[in-house]
């Protein structure tokens, strides 16, 4: 497959002690060479594939120096896009790695679409498509385990099982077609029947085991959508501090300091939280605190987890078991705040309204209480356990669908050889498996769906 020449910057654009511009294609080499003067005269199509070189980035018809760089060269198909790569590697900053992107750009090459270069390794051969999205998956991972879990994608662990599986459905397919074609045996068909219950039995399993992790695997790619809410002045502000052992919201003693919902992200015990301090819920006067209020109200509906914090020198309010009934449905960790202080809340009422959920006392001006909060989420969302190193993880929503009516169609096959249907019919049902899984990694997925997938990845990746 051939292509044309694309470059792009691959680093994040700012100041840095390094910026890289990357070119891939078959005439990457010869469109560097164009721009790339060595104190030796040397040319980079005659030097040796995975060197660096040092020298200078020039304005080819006047020779004038533009940049000082390295350039590193590796010719295909030992690369990652099985192409001819070449990386120049600038000083860091707007103007200069700019200039150096415009140079090549004027001298042959195409500016990249995003994600252009995974694109191309996966058109190439060189990852299929599972292991491309866990690329951008490793990008944005902000955790240890988050990224543990994208590695191990990226390593082809998810595809080596996807494969097995198809394989053995196609081979299963195959048995079924020599069967009803030759049938040698009076017994052919119950022996069909009772190969294909074994097999589908079989591929069932493994595809539940993957949707088992499915719920973790995705809390780690994508977060925890956790928001914290209470009355005015319980502590949502310091608790938010408190987790991202940062001062990012303002805190006073002042009844709706804030006004607005802040985000930020956080980890704990290895889980990625999207921490949202919300402004204090309650009926209001204030224009722009009420404002603030119903955008409270808005994000609580998009939540995964709700922190919800009482005040532990303070009686329950009529508005704190309102709070309780707005997520009665949700996934709630309660917070007793202030412990610092004398207690005037009933605990005991607290239990009744909580039905069951976590408790923690905590002391947030003290620090205290914020590790037990922390076991509590793991143990919520983990059961206290994430063996990213051992299970395969699936993570992407879109291998979790696939998975879904994969097993779907498992259970279609199955049914329908209790109900007796022909083996013809049955066998739709099992191929609709095989190209499901197939769609996961790339075997057999629509042009459309590819462009739309790599368009989400940053540019130069």
């Amino acid at each position: 497959m051939e292509f044309d020449t694309i470059a792009a910057i691959s680093t994040p654009m700012g100041e840095g002690a390094i910026a890289i511009v990357r070119l891939s294609g078959d005439d990457a080499i010869a469109i560097a060479d164009k721009v790339y003067r060595s104190p030796s005269s040397k040319r980079l199509r005659d030097v040796q594939s995975h060197t660096i070189h040092y020298g200078n980035i020039v304005e080819p018809e006047t020779d004038q120096k533009v940049e000082e760089v390295m350039v590193s060269l590796m010719k295909g198909p030992r690369t990652f896009t099985r192409e001819d790569v070449v990386e120049i590697n600038c000083h860091g900053g707007l103007v200069t790695v700019n200039r150096v992107l415009q140079l090549v750009l004027q001298n042959g090459a195409r500016l990249a679409d995003p994600g252009e270069f995974t694109k191309r390794a996966f058109l190439n051969g060189r990852i299929d498509l599972s292991q491309a999205e866990a690329v951008m998956d490793l990008i944005r991972a902000k955790t240890d385990r988050a990224m543990n879990v994208a590695l191990g994608q990226m390593e082809g662990r998810l595809s080596k099982l996807i494969k097995k599986l198809r394989q053995e459905i196609l081979e299963t397919l195959a048995h079924v077609e020599v069967n009803i074609d030759y049938p040698e045996y009076d017994d052919v068909e119950e022996m069909t029947h009772r190969m294909l219950v074994e097999k589908a039995t079989v591929v069932k399993k493994e595809i539940d085991n993957l949707l088992v992790t499915s719920g973790q695997g995705k809390i780690l790619r994508e977060g925890l959508s956790t928001v914290i809410i209470g009355r005015p002045n319980v502590g949502k502000s310091s608790l938010l501090n408190s987790l991202v052992h940062e001062n990012k919201a303002i805190v006073t003693e002042i009844p709706g300091t804030t006004r607005d919902v802040i985000e930020e992200y956080v980890n704990v015990r290895g889980v990625p939280l999207r921490l949202v301090d919300t402004a204090g819920i309650r009926e209001t006067e204030d224009i722009v605190e009420r404002i603030g209020v119903e955008r409270s109200r808005k994000v609580l509906k998009e939540a995964d987890l709700i922190l919800l914090v009482l005040n532990h020198h303070e009686e329950l309010t009529i508005e704190d078991i309102k709070l309780f009934e707005v997520i009665k449905d949700m996934d709630v960790i309660v917070i007793i705040n202030k412990t610092d202080l004398s207690r005037k809340i009933d605990i005991e009422k607290v239990k009744e309204y909580a039905k069951g959920r976590p408790i923690v006392t905590t002391s947030l001006l003290e620090e205290k209480g914020i590790d037990e909060l922390e076991d509590s989420i793991g143990a919520l969302f983990f059961k206290g356990n994430i063996q990213s190193h051992d299970l395969t993880y699936v993570s992407n929503s879109r291998h979790i669908a696939l998975l879904t009516s994969a097993s779907k169609a498992i259970d279609e096959v199955l049914q329908g050889i209790e109900a007796g249907i022909p083996i013809d019919i049955v066998q739709i049902d099992l191929t609709r498996c095989w190209e499901l899984l197939g769609e996961i990694i790339g075997d057999s997925v629509h042009e459309s769906l590819i462009d739309q997938l790599f368009s989400q990845f940053c540019l130069g990746k």
